[in-house]
């Protein structure tokens, strides 16, 4: 890959002060090697010149769906439980290889043009391989794994019904072959999906060997109250409390949603270093709630921001996700509850920390990974710019069309708005082709 200069660009590097700089970023092969001022015995390959426009982190989203791109559209105005037994279980279990990984590639490219360069994924309970073949092909850098349902239910498709030994070991040959691939660019997480799906062996075997191979679990917690409902029944315990007396809970453990939390179960969050996505676009439309992140936060939980899936969101976009955390929080809490810098923090380095790749990702700073994206804010709705608040016109003002070009791992994946990875106008054809196919078999 070489050198690479990005030129005079106004940097945000959500490093540690905040600082934000006009200058330079070198880069050698996949890191960044210098911020700031120029270096005259730098030799760049590239250059590339962003005079008036905006370099930040790649943005981290720390819950999404790539197997539910195709469902975009089939499953709105519907609350959790009955959309994912009426729509999304019966629309997963359809799934093939080959629309597993359109579907991925669909979802991945929404997600690069909107300015997200790391993701944590949670897929099905089949065809898991054939995302990962469509994250390498693409670039995007990603943790990921297939769901894991070992509990049976009569809601609940045959084709999504796991034998717990199965279940355990398509996990485990799962990451075996993905886990550290390219330089650690993707990686594996286990995937319970929740505690209504699975028992309490898998959970417990979960546990264990995300110790030994030292890798996160992914999972929904007290994400809706009918949810939680069930979760008692099932175990006399509330999730997180039950969760704990598994001996789930530590920095490894990565809970989507959060949102009906009672006092034990934040302390419980608190002192095992818990990580918790927000989620608030999925938590509006399937009107499950508000999670209380601004007191989460003061009490020292990291909390990352995603988008969920498509078919609960119906996008993919980061902007989207600041903005409505920025805002919503506000009504309750009052109008600095949740400002713009902290919200883009949650958005970047927060996101690297809820991953634990903090020292790798999530700002721009000497030694870390050229995850970058380069905003264009010199439009009507992004101005005026003279001596304006930087973060507030990214949170507030900016939107996806604002993501010129974007920067993995050092290599170019979109420039000047085109994807560089991956074929778009074959992608969208074919998708609309695999989602023609899954209707017909559900018929």
């Amino acid at each position: 890959m070489g050198n690479t200069v990005i030129r005079d660009a106004n940097i945000v590097t959500m490093d540690a002060a905040g600082t934000i700089v006009r200058g330079d970023v070198r880069i050698t092969d996949d890191r960044i090697v210098g911020v700031g001022d120029e270096e005259e015995h730098f030799v760049p390959d590239q250059v590339v010149e962003a005079r008036g426009r905006v370099l930040l982190p790649g943005f981290i989203q720390t819950h999404i769906h790539l197997c539910q791109t195709l469902f975009r559209s089939r499953a709105d105005d519907m609350e959790l439980m009955d959309w994912l037994r009426t729509r999304i279980w019966p629309l997963e279990a359809a799934h093939d290889d080959e629309s597993v990984y359109l579907s991925a590639l669909l979802g991945i490219g929404e997600l690069i043009q909107s300015g997200t360069t790391t993701l944590l994924d949670m897929e099905t309970v089949n065809h898991t391989d054939a995302a990962f073949r469509a994250m390498a092909q693409s670039g995007i850098r990603a943790i990921s794994g297939k769901v894991m349902m070992d509990r049976a239910g009569e809601d609940i498709p045959s084709a999504l019904q796991e034998n717990t030994d199965r279940s355990l070991a398509d996990s485990v040959a799962l990451l075996e072959k993905w886990h550290g691939y390219d330089g650690g660019r993707l990686q594996y997480a286990f995937c319970p999906r929740f505690v209504v799906s699975c028992t309490e062996r898998l959970l417990i075997t979960v546990r264990d060997l995300a110790e030994q191979h030292k890798i996160l679990i992914h999972t929904h917690a007290s994400e809706n109250k009918g949810e939680i409902e069930l979760v008692e029944k099932q175990t006399g315990m509330r999730n997180i409390v039950y969760l704990d007396h598994l001996g789930l809970t530590s920095p490894r453990l990565v809970l989507a949603h959060s949102i009906w939390l009672d006092d034990t179960e934040r302390t419980i969050i608190q002192r095992t270093g818990t990580k918790v996505t927000h989620c608030p676009g999925s938590n509006l439309k399937l009107a499950s709630g508000i999670a209380a992140v601004p007191a989460l936060l003061s009490n020292g939980v990291q909390v990352g921001l995603g988008a969920d899936g498509a078919p609960c969101n119906n996008n993919l976009d980061m902007f989207q996700e600041m903005r409505l955390t920025a805002m919503i929080h506000k009504v309750q809490h009052g109008p600095t509850s949740m400002n713009a810098r902290t919200v883009l923090r949650m958005a970047t380095i927060g996101g690297a920390e809820v991953l634990g790749l903090e020292r790798e990702i999530g700002s721009i700073e000497v030694g870390k990974k050229a995850d970058l994206i380069l905003l264009d804010l010199n439009k009507f709705h992004a101005f005026p710019s003279y001596e304006a608040d930087l973060y507030s016109r990214i949170v507030y003002a900016a939107g996806r069309g604002d993501v010129d070009t974007v920067w993995i791992d050092g290599h170019v994946v979109m420039r000047g708005r085109v994807m560089t990875t991956i074929d778009e106008a074959a992608v969208l054809s074919d998708a609309d082709a695999a989602i023609s196919r899954l209707l017909g078999r559900m018929a």
